[in-house]
């Protein structure tokens, strides 16, 4: 057997319409970065040479893998694709495998069913703590449209416009550079924080500023619905435990797909043109647009 390539494209699957439909989305992401697709499904057993179901227990689980290699090929042709059975806890084995992966990829799992987000979830426990960016497919196809990346001052935030920025140039299409203010009275603190934003990230250069007032998480939510790709840090400055109070909603309810960012740190800054900024207006995500 052909030994793995080096920063492959992971995708974890259970078995559900979810995770198929991030395989397909991991497809597409690994043939656009040129790099392999891993699709992987973790087994657990805690007995099994006592238990009698085991034998029939780890061939669905085989068959699990050879179902969405299936569907990985069939949805992108051309694509490089292995899968495996891991054996290990879920959360454990996509943490290490995300210490040498481009990105790891997984379904939503219908989380906005949930009256709450289960911290324990393999899916939160992921986009919280990889070591890599944590890509959330959402149904079918993405929508047209820019990436929207969602910036507050906090490094995690410069952090995801730098990834926003890769991903934009990769799709050949615009960064959305988006900061919410929450209070009356704060758009301009809220302006500075765009611009500190924009100057941290050279890598930025086909972009757009908004502003938007509101409560944050719902706030882009609604934008996310006309975005590409959103792309933000798991949690804020000031925020402690595994999310922040935007990263946790947006998880729950974002319409694009949703990049949460991990990797190193953002390079210094640059002068930002003032020319950067120009609002439109079908932006507005149903809160209050500040011009």
């Amino acid at each position: 057997m052909p030994s793995p390539s080096p920063y492959p494209v992971v995708v974890g699957v259970t078995g559900t319409s979810a995770g198929l439909a991030a395989v397909r989305l991991a497809a597409r992401e690994a043939v656009s970065r040129g790099r392999e697709l891993r699709i992987v499904h973790a087994f657990t057993w805690s007995h099994p040479r006592l238990d009698q179901h085991y034998d029939r227990a780890r061939r669905d689980a085989t068959q699990i893998v050879d179902a969405a290699v299936a569907t990985a090929q069939r949805s992108t042709p051309g694509v490089r694709v292995t899968g495996q059975l891991v054996d290990g806890l879920p959360d454990q084995v996509l943490l290490r495998l995300g210490r040498s992966a481009e990105m790891l990829v997984l379904g939503d799992d219908d989380l906005a069913t949930l009256p709450w987000l289960p911290t324990g979830s393999v899916l939160v426990q992921t986009v919280a703590r990889a070591w890599c960016p944590v890509l959330v497919a959402r149904g079918g196809r993405p929508h047209a449209g820019p990436v929207l990346a969602a910036v507050d001052g906090s490094e995690s935030a410069l952090l995801a416009l730098r990834q926003a920025a890769l991903e934009g140039a990769r799709r050949h299409v615009p960064v959305l550079v988006a900061h919410v203010a929450e209070q009356p009275g704060t758009e301009e603190e809220g302006r500075e924080i765009l611009s500190r934003a924009v100057a941290a990230v050279p890598e930025l250069t086909d972009y757009t500023t908004r502003l938007f007032t509101g409560a944050p998480g719902p706030t882009l939510v609604r934008a996310s619905s006309r975005a590409r790709l959103t792309v933000l840090g798991p949690r804020g400055s000031h925020q402690a435990g595994l999310l922040g109070s935007v990263a946790r909603t947006v998880l729950r309810r974002a319409a694009s797909p949703t990049l949460f960012a991990h990797g190193r740190p953002v390079p210094g800054p640059r002068h930002a043109p003032e020319s950067a900024s120009d609002p439109v207006g079908a932006w507005d995500g149903g809160a209050q647009l500040v011009r």
